[in-house]
């Protein structure tokens, strides 16, 4: 597993997202980001990708 610094994460996720930038966000926007903001953006975006849909659905879970 490879460490790396928030500096280079952001300078990654800077590129990335001024080539594709999110819905309502203009690649201009995402240059004059603070690397702070560029993260809190990133964090926000995929706040929910982990959680599994399927809990819900699971044999035994009622809503009344």
């Amino acid at each position: 597993m490879k460490y790396i610094t928030e500096v280079e994460l952001a300078k990654e996720l800077r590129e990335q997202y001024i080539k594709e930038p999110p819905e309502g966000v203009t690649s201009e926007e995402v240059r004059e980001m603070s690397d702070e903001d560029l993260l809190d953006m990133d964090y926000f975006l995929h706040e929910f990708d982990d959680i599994d849909d399927d809990d819900f659905s699971e044999e035994g879970f009622y809503l009344f």
